[in-house]
């Protein structure tokens, strides 16, 4: 992907803001979570709601609120998702082709898999940008949230690499024609300058200086972790979008699906989502659940060496993800963030991960 291809991107995201601005209250899709109405949610729920309460709200790369709702066969409360309200973070959105994603996702790939929050209705507007999903409220069930500073120890780690596998086998080199690898992304050519600005930042915090090859080189290394074969990955599966319900693993947060390697993916879920210590002793028995599952749920039966290989190289992903959320700040708590990065590069160091990049190179 080129800086051609951001721009174009990125004029794609401000022609659709601009026309947001001139007609977005004409087109048919809320543009506030106070527009969000029982009219509107019978339209995109197709079931009549009678009435709307806010639970609670927030924002971050989109709006989101709890609803609780009456009416006939509606859910007691749903989990509404939406543009989210500035400017610049709906140009972000936009760079990532997040809203679209999702959405396309679950419209068109959900059906039928489990760990998957039930979806009730979804629109996007390419006109205008704007989305809505209408999702189970988790919050209203018995459930498990982790996070980067409660990581998940080795028998949670199997059930989320159970789930990674049924849904890399389900999609197993048949992924979507609409999606693209990580290192196809429209910020992909941004990557590389993002990572030696936050290396410089964090230089005399953390042995950042671990990953100077893959932030010299990143280009090329992103395109060597994303060689085929590929499968639907979910793109961000870190602890803040895992669940735990009924002894199951399920994950939030679709807007980043990618197609690509599974090393890749599980890469970045059991480094950020473990602590260190758990991560070095488990993770070559988590790879072997790994390969059964996929290979019981209808997948390959992959080679034991070759899936090291390519998870011992797929370990850039999180380091790329973690040093640029912690150097430009912002998107996570600091301590969160931090954290995050100090996993990243004991994986690094562990998995001897340039190494194993330079010598495919």
């Amino acid at each position: 992907m080129s800086v051609g291809d951001v721009l174009v991107h990125l004029g794609r995201g401000a022609r659709r803001i601009g026309t947001d601005a001139v007609a977005g209250r004409w087109r048919p899709l809320p543009r506030s979570l106070d527009d969000v109405d029982a009219d509107t949610l019978s339209v995109l729920m197709d079931r009549t709601v009678t009435s709307v309460t806010v639970i609670d709200g927030d924002s971050g790369t989109s709006s989101r609120a709890r609803l609780a709702l009456t009416g006939e066969g509606v859910p007691p409360s749903v989990f509404v998702k939406m543009a989210a309200e500035t400017v610049a973070t709906r140009m972000l959105g936009e760079l990532g082709n997040l809203a679209d994603t999702e959405v396309r996702f679950y419209r068109d790939l959900a059906p039928g898999l489990t760990g998957v929050p039930r979806m009730y209705g979804a629109r996007f507007d390419s006109w205008t940008g704007r989305f809505v999903l209408v999702l189970e409220d988790l919050a209203a069930v018995p459930c498990v949230f982790p996070d980067t500073l409660h990581p998940i120890d080795p028998d949670r780690a199997a059930l989320v690499v159970e789930l990674l596998a049924s849904l890399h086998a389900t999609f197993w080199e048949r992924p979507p024609a609409w999606s693209y690898t990580a290192s196809g992304d429209s910020a992909a050519a941004l990557t590389g300058p993002l990572l030696r600005r936050s290396a410089r930042r964090l230089a005399g915090r953390l042995p950042v200086a671990r990953g100077r090859f893959i932030d010299e080189n990143y280009r090329a290394v992103a395109a060597l972790i994303d060689r085929p074969p590929h499968t639907v990955m979910h793109g961000d599966a870190h602890p803040g979008n895992l669940y735990f319900r009924d002894g199951r693993a399920g994950l939030l947060d679709w807007q980043a699906v990618r197609r690509g390697h599974p090393g890749r993916e599980l890469a970045y879920t059991l480094v950020t989502g473990m602590a260190t210590e758990d991560r070095r002793n488990a993770e070559r028995d988590l790879l072997d659940v790994y390969r059964r599952a996929l290979a019981a749920a209808g997948g390959p039966d992959l080679d034991r060496d070759d899936l090291w290989e390519r998870y011992r190289q797929g370990a850039l992903y999180p380091y790329v993800a973690a040093l640029i959320t912690a150097g430009l700040g912002g998107m996570q708590a600091e301590d969160v963030a931090l954290r995050g990065l100090e996993h990243a590069l004991a994986a690094l160091e562990d998995l001897d991960t340039v190494a194993a990049l330079r010598r495919s190179l």
